[in-house]
């Protein structure tokens, strides 16, 4: 059974909260560290391009991408 992590942040001046599995948030926090931004800051770039579509999802699909052009 796949247990999701919550985490809160700031968007916008308001509190969210996120739930995702632990290998999305692991490649959140990579994604961040390498455009030297802090967790928060890339989802609140995330949410401003997310385009109606839920955060989580678009969290999902930002940690893809990334993960989709690492070298393996």
């Amino acid at each position: 059974m796949v247990t999701l992590r919550k985490r809160s942040v700031q968007l916008s001046g308001h509190a969210t909260s996120i739930a995702l599995e632990p290998e999305f948030w692991s490649v959140l926090e990579a994604m961040a560290s390498a455009e030297a931004m802090s967790l928060a800051g890339l989802i609140g770039r995330i949410d401003d391009a997310r385009s109606g579509r839920p955060l989580a999802s678009a969290c999902r699909l930002a940690a893809l991408a990334f993960a989709q052009t690492r070298p393996r």
